[in-house]
């Protein structure tokens, strides 16, 4: 039986990371060592932030080196908010690079994207209330 969730993910720079996602978020993490900063999210998840280097020590010689897809993509954060206009400015705010703007999605919610400075997707959505999916 899952008891908890933590996604984590690998960061060129933990303190820049951290800053980025303290703004984005608009709260402070709840724990900030060396090699890992955890930020609590609704449900009990956790949003952790692992430096590239600490997971490399992990992964050994065995695996490619996360350090040489920095900038490409490898991860989508997708957060549901109330305001998702709101959360999205926030995390352009913070430094973030537009995907796209919030808007209307077919699945049933408006949906902002973006990218961390490590190119991870951050998106920022809310259920419609009218959910027929047209655009």
């Amino acid at each position: 039986m899952i008891t908890g969730a933590h996604f984590i993910l690998y960061v060129s720079n933990q303190d820049a990371s951290t800053e980025f996602y303290r703004r984005a978020l608009g709260v402070g993490p709840r724990l900030y060592v060396p090699g890992m900063t955890e930020f609590g999210l609704p449900g009990g998840a956790v949003l952790g932030l692992m430096p590239e280097s600490g997971i490399r020590r992990l992964l050994g010689e065995r695996l490619p080196d996360p350090a040489e897809a920095s900038g490409i993509p490898r991860a989508e954060l997708y957060l549901l908010v109330e305001d998702a206009r709101a959360a999205h400015e926030r995390a352009l705010g913070a430094g973030a690079r537009e995907l796209s703007p919030v808007s209307r999605q077919s699945w049933g919610h408006e949906a902002g994207y973006s990218l961390d400075q490590d190119g991870h997707v951050l998106a920022f959505a809310r259920p419609l209330d009218d959910s027929s999916g047209s655009d």
